[in-house]
């Protein structure tokens, strides 16, 4: 009986349909700490690139110098995201514009602002690469693990029909393996949901500095194309 009852035995034992739920949660478990693990080093890098490139374009470099520092690295293959690239995607649209003649410079800032949020856009995209995934386990794992609970104590309970006398050790396997389900959902749902709230509110804030910056960046080339720099 212990052996029927304990973790491993109860796995093994339980119905088809309940045995499914577990794989399915099993999975959704090991992919969401994949991804878990895999976020949690992409904004811990971006937060640090963040900030090394904000202390350095507001420590009075030459933009012109940076921006060549920055093409030098892309000869060397090196990657160059966040808010580098909207930095990048901003200037080159405001060089490629202002040696153009005669052009005008409400139109030479339009199209520097357009490149920067297209670049925005892409920032965006990168800083919530798989957090609708974790969104979806948080919210369906336990509604999974309680189908699989549902169906195993029906189970239990159809299988009193063949038992002259019901006691408690007849449905207790049934019941235990059921219950296993639920714990596997929440298993998988509460790193997944504590995941996404961390990660979804340190993006939304990066994101909202890089608008920030955007935004300061603008006004530096407002005034540089509107006073003949």
């Amino acid at each position: 009986m212990t052996e029927q009852l304990s973790l491993w035995g109860l796995i093994v034992g339980a119905t088809l349909p309940v045995q499914g739920v577990m794989a399915i949660l099993f999975l959704a478990s090991v992919v969401s700490w994949v991804m878990i693990v895999q976020r949690g080093l992409y904004i811990r890098g971006a937060s640090l690139h963040y900030r090394q490139f904000e202390n350095t374009f507001w420590s009075g470099v030459d933009l012109n110098e940076l921006y060549r520092k920055g093409n030098a690295r892309v000869q060397d293959n090196d990657l160059i995201d966040g808010l580098e690239s909207v930095f990048r995607a901003g200037f080159r649209e405001f060089n490629r514009l202002t040696q153009q003649r005669n052009t005008d410079p409400d139109a030479v800032m339009e199209g520097t602002e357009r490149a920067m949020r297209v670049a925005l856009s892409r920032e965006e995209e990168k800083l919530n690469v798989n957090l609708p995934f974790l969104a979806s386990v948080a919210s369906v794992s336990p509604y999974i693990g309680l189908f699989g609970t549902v169906w195993g104590i029906m189970h239990s309970f159809r299988g009193l029909a063949n038992v002259q006398q019901a006691t408690l050790a007849t449905v207790a396997p049934g019941i235990s393996e059921a219950l296993i389900a639920t714990a596997m959902g929440l298993f998988a749902a509460i790193p997944a949901v504590l995941a996404y709230n961390r990660y979804a509110a340190r993006a939304e804030t990066l994101y909202s500095n890089y608008e920030t910056f955007a935004e300061e960046f603008s006004s530096i080339l407002h005034r540089r194309v509107h006073s003949g720099d």
